[in-house]
């Protein structure tokens, strides 16, 4: 059966779909000799598909892994960098890849899989997938500088956040732990904000990505998720109705939502007069 090349790509460890159209694009793919481009299909069973040259693997089992990286460690596969990359701490044979990058200095919660279809739906900013986080800041913050974080600021780039959900937890000597809750990822986004409004970032902590939590895991430690913990990361992300799918409008205050089967009125028509059953039986 014929597919999007990207989804067969994907499914074979290769990356999110995102990645494997960017694979597409630089025109390293080839179905059966031939370049893919965006739109292109095969079957996986028939066709010859190569990246680079090298024939693709048919599709491995899927693997869920929960890991803590520890400050140091690169959010990456493989990388150039002569530091440890998430996947060197894992001793697990197969294609894994990291989903919710943080940066170097950052540490926490990380999920290594080869599902690409879950990796684009954590990671694509349609779906708005939340992501918590512990973040030390040097300072005590003032209402009007949480305020300003909670409703999005600028960046340097131009680029304005999206609101977010600010809270002081606690304080720790000169400085205080923030929980903050995010429904995007720009890269260094948080410790950018946080020098925005004048309150330096000292350690990122990611707690959460969806329903996945890091629980206690320790750095350094990780551990495969559970199959309720997998179905949980594939429901509809905890937003209201399928996503992508638009949702009804809300009724405007003070108008009654019209009922199923009713007729709308058109322009111009006068209202109908109430129908008046005949009274039965009435004393006077």
């Amino acid at each position: 059966m014929e597919e999007r090349v990207q989804k067969i790509l994907s499914r074979a460890g290769l990356g999110s779909r995102r990645a494997c159209e960017e694979l597409i694009s630089a025109g390293r793919v080839r179905v059966n000799g031939n370049v893919a481009v965006l739109g292109s299909k095969a079957d996986p069973q028939r066709d010859r598909i190569e990246v680079d040259g090298r024939p693709i693997n048919l599709a491995e089992p899927l693997a869920y892994i929960a890991i803590y990286k520890p400050r140091g460690v690169i959010s990456a596969a493989q990388s150039p960098d002569p530091r440890p990359t998430v996947r060197d701490l894992v001793p697990v044979p197969g294609h894994l890849y990291p989903v919710g990058r943080l940066d170097v200095d950052s540490e926490g919660l990380i999920l290594l899989t080869n599902d690409g279809e879950l990796a684009n739906r954590l990671t694509h900013p349609r779906y708005g997938h939340e992501k918590e986080y512990r973040v030390l800041v040097a300072r005590r913050p003032d209402e009007t500088q949480l305020e300003t974080w909670r409703r999005g600021v600028v960046l340097e780039d131009g680029y304005r956040t999206a609101p977010a959900l600010v809270r002081v937890e606690s304080l720790a000597g000169k400085g205080t732990w923030l929980r903050v809750i995010m429904r995007e990822g720009k890269k260094r986004q948080i410790r950018e904000t946080g020098s925005q409004i004048g309150l330096p970032v000292v350690k990122i902590i990611r707690l959460r990505i969806g329903t996945l939590q890091l629980g206690n895991l320790k750095p350094r430690e990780w551990r495969h998720l559970g199959e309720a913990e997998v179905m949980a990361l594939k429901e509809p992300m905890g937003l209201k109705g399928q996503p992508g799918k638009p949702q009804p409008r809300p009724a405007k205050a003070g108008v009654k939502p019209r009922q199923p089967g009713s007729r709308p009125k058109k322009s111009g028509e006068p209202a109908r007069q109430a129908r008046r059953t005949p009274e039965k039986g009435r004393r006077r």
